[in-house]
Formats: structure tokens, sequence, C-alpha cells
């Protein structure tokens, strides 16, 4: 099969789950609600961790990073896959391609880590009250946060560079709504199986860690929950972990099946819609299932929203 140039031949086409939908207008409806939800929400939140001083604790610092990146991850496949099906166009260029894979993956990996320190940060609140804020100090959290970001975006440029190097077949189309690993190497003129066993490696490496440790911390947790006298305790601990446990089901199930699961696995169709659910539906969801029950949060909104009513009524 030839190769072709894709920086030079308008680089790759994007074949999203919109194009091989049944009703791609009710989708694309369904996904830009979802998308304009994710948006709201987690800025919403945002807002709310950062104009609220009740909020300035370690727990919502992480949490806000999480909506943070949720945002922008959202906002890396999004737009693009919802303009380019009301303009009738799926193309993106080879550096195109490039950097929203190099996104993608970063924000990924990010989220990753973070979520298995917010899980340590959950156990040392409710196993080790007492040394809470020495042991989860905002420096700490800092320390997190910048090992989150800088492990991930690392191992995202190796990635993203890697697969790219590869000739690509003259077949430009990418069978997915967004430039990832697996798609892109089913374009390649290459042998590219001892480069899916490294990132099948890799994504183990990467995935599990901070698995085990997020299970650990659960683990630990449950046994002090279940040794609190008083169970209004328990119940306020046990809200807080499952709301976290939740996120982080829906995470490292979709993670598991894009990165971890054999490629013999995979098809176009189940490929898309896991991409769908991490890209859209997660970022949506992730901010209502952490504020809806947490009273905090609630209460942080009530004040937000009273001092505006305040200061509109004072302005007119």
């Amino acid at each position: 099969m030839e190769h072709w140039n894709s920086t030079l031949e308008g680089g790759f086409i994007l074949v999203g789950i919109l194009k091989d939908s049944g009703s791609p207008e009710l989708l694309w409806a369904i996904l830009a609600v979802l998308y304009m939800l994710a948006l709201a929400n987690n800025g919403l939140l945002l807002l709310l961790i950062t104009v609220d001083a009740r909020l300035h604790v370690p727990m919502y610092f992480l949490l806000g990073q999480l909506s943070l990146m949720d945002l922008l991850f959202t906002s890396v496949v999004t737009p693009k896959a919802l303009v380019d099906f009301f303009l009738r166009e799926n193309s993106i260029s080879f550096g195109g391609c490039a950097l929203q894979m190099f996104l993608a993956l970063t924000l990924g990996g990010a989220e990753d880590l973070l979520l298995a320190f917010m899980a340590y940060d959950r156990y040392v609140a409710i196993c080790h009250p007492l040394n809470y804020m020495v042991l989860m100090s905002m420096r700490v959290c800092w320390l997190m946060v910048a090992i989150s970001w800088i492990l991930a975006s690392l191992s995202a440029l190796v990635y993203t560079m890697y697969t790219m190097h590869y000739p690509f077949c003259k077949a430009r189309k990418i069978r997915h709504l967004l430039c990832e690993i697996p798609p892109l190497l089913k374009l390649a003129c290459a042998d590219t199986s001892r480069y899916e066993l490294m990132v099948y490696v890799m994504g183990v490496t990467f995935l599990i860690p901070p698995l085990i440790a997020i299970l650990a911390s659960y683990t630990l947790i449950l046994f002090t929950v279940l040794h609190m006298p008083s169970n209004e305790g328990k119940q306020k601990a046990l809200v807080t972990c499952s709301s976290h446990l939740t996120v982080v089901g829906m995470f490292y199930g979709a993670a598991t099946f894009m990165y971890v699961l054999p490629s013999s696995l995979h098809s176009p169709k189940q490929d898309n819609i896991i991409s769908v659910f991490y890209t859209m539906v997660t970022p949506a969801l992730n901010p209502l299932i952490y504020s809806l029950r947490n009273k905090e949060v609630m209460g942080a909104l009530r004040r937000v929203l009273g001092k505006y009513i305040l200061w509109t009524h004072s302005t007119f």
C-alpha cells in the first residue's frame, strides 16, 4: 500500500460517532447539551471553590483541579466534533491530530493520578483527622497537582511523538471521535505489534498503581468508618467517599476498556461509544455527583446566589 504525506495532503479524516449514527441530528443535539452541561457544571463548581472562603481547603482544591481537567478535556474534543458535523467538514491536520492526542493523553493521565491523590486526601481526613492539615497542607496539594500534570504531560509527549512517527497509508479515515493511539495505529503501514504491546504495558503501569492506591485507601477508610461511634459521622464519610468512588469507577472503566483490553476486543463502534462517555458524559456528570449530596458545596451555592441577589437589588 502506498504511503501518503499527511502533512502535505490534508491530514486525517475523523469519522466519529455522528457519521455512523442512525439519527445524527438528534445525537448532535444530545452531545451539544452534554457539552453545555459540562461547561456550566464545571465552571460553576470552579467559581464556587474560588470565591467561597469556606471551600478553601485541600479537598475542594483538588476537586477544583478535577473540574478544570474535565472542562479542558471535553473542550479538546467536543467543539470540533460538533462544528465539523454542522459544517460537514471532518478533516484534521497532521499537527492538529498530534496536538489533540497530546492534550487528551495529558488530561486523561493527569486525572488518573489526581483521583489517586484525592483518595489519599479522604484517607487522611477520615483515618488521621488530627494530622490532616499537616499531611495535606496547601504545599502538599500543589505538589500533588504538579506531579499529576508533569508526569502526565511527559508520558503524553512520548506517546504522541512515537505514534505520529509511523508512516500512514492512503486510507486516511480514523474511525473514531478523536485522534487516539489505537485507531491511529490501524492506519500505520508498518508493524506496530511491539508498540501496541508497549502501549498495553505502559497503560497497565500507569493505571493500575493509582487504582491500587485508591482501593487501599478506601479499604482503610471502610475499616475506620465501621468503628465510628457516631452514625452521623459514618453517613457523612460514606457520602463523601461514595461520590469519589462513583467518579473513579466511570473513569477507570473507560480507560481500562480503551488502553488495557487487547485490540482484538475493540471495534470502532464500541470505541466511539466509550470515547463519548469519557470525553462528554463523565465531565458533565462529575460536578453533579460531587455537589448534589455535598452540603458544603450547596451551602456555598446559596451564599453566592444570595450575594448576587443582594448586589442586583442594590444596583437597581
